[in-house]
């Protein structure tokens, strides 16, 4: 019985993905499938691929034409056959016990879903993530996929899938799966390492970045669908508020186009004001009051342009000093 599929799609990630199979096929959790997806990689991934298929039988190696992350992780779903689901990205990789660790979890407390801590790996030095639950994992879950056990059956019963195309996918998957999430586990450790290198899809500064927008948009036209919206509206209103006025919009303030960086902040804020007028009035992000909602509760249309200029300019530094 395979207890976890890791779901792994390959691209141009040739220097790094050797680190991270071999992290993979090292896992102390031994019932595992490890199928990997060459989504159309131009480099040698292919050549580590086959090294580790012959030395492994527990990868299925998998090839197709280039459609995006998005396109080979669903790509990938269609072969799993594991109770539970991992997405791990190539050119990353994790700690050994992580499968065994989280499953054990998600097993143990009849979970839908398991996610564990993370480093962001930096070439000088390694920053722990670690989950900010307040209130609860709808408005506080982190949306990368890469951290978390999926029940397959949930994925299967919802048909929920990664969207084509965009960029920050994620988005798009977390949130149209969490309303069917019954039970959420929780492994205070972190088993993940998150690679920054400057041309990676997360570090890439280009017009990509208002795809966050066309994320939301789907997400909103999920919950209305599915006649979730009512339920859910005031859990929106607060994370998709974070999502426009929080780290898209520094994504958005390092563009060198200014004309590019004024028209996706505006549409930014705009989306924001219409879907949501009363922003301001939610109650999760009047009951904190750390640094980041207070910044928040103070914005408006001339502090947001302002702000802008402010972290084009001086972004780096500002991120830097916070997060120290």
């Amino acid at each position: 019985m395979v207890k976890v599929s890791i779901i792994v799609p390959v691209y141009n990630v040739y220097p790094y993905l050797d680190k991270c199979l071999d992290s993979l096929v090292r896992q102390t959790l031994k019932e595992i499938e490890i199928i990997v997806v060459n989504d159309g990689t131009k480099d040698q991934s292919q050549e580590i691929i086959d090294q580790y298929a012959k030395k492994d039988k527990r990868i299925v190696a998998l090839k197709k034409k280039n459609g995006g992350l998005s396109d080979a992780r669903n790509y990938g779903l269609k072969y799993a056959k594991g109770e539970y689901i991992s997405f791990i990205d190539s050119d990353d990789y994790v700690d050994i016990t992580m499968m065994e660790k989280l499953w054990k979890k998600a097993i143990s407390e009849k979970c839908d879903l398991v996610e564990c801590d993370c480093y962001w790996e930096y070439p000088d030095r390694k920053v722990l993530d670690q989950s900010r639950i307040v209130d609860n994992y709808f408005v506080d879950i982190r949306v990368m996929a890469w951290n978390k056990l999926y029940k397959r059956s949930l994925l299967e019963e919802t048909g929920v899938l990664f969207p084509k195309v965009l960029q920050y996918e994620d988005i798009s998957f977390c949130y149209q799966l969490l309303p069917y999430v019954k039970k959420i586990g929780y492994v205070e450790e972190a088993l993940y390492y998150y690679i920054q290198r400057d041309n990676s899809i997360a570090n890439t500064t280009n017009s990509k970045v208002r795809h966050i927008y066309d994320n939301i948009r789907l997400v909103l036209d999920y919950y209305k669908k599915k006649g979730l919206y009512e339920q859910y509206e005031m859990e929106l209103e607060y994370v998709i508020t974070k999502l426009i006025l929080g780290r898209n919009f520094y994504r958005i303030c390092a563009l060198k186009d200014r004309k590019m960086r004024k028209e996706y902040l505006n549409e930014g804020y705009q989306l924001l004001e219409n879907t949501f007028p009363k922003w301001k009035e939610n109650k999760y992000l009047q009951s904190r009051n750390d640094l980041h909602h207070r910044y928040y509760k103070h914005l408006n249309r001339f502090t947001y342009q302002l702000s802008s200029i402010i972290f084009h300019y001086a972004g780096d530094a500002i991120i830097k000093k916070v997060r120290g």
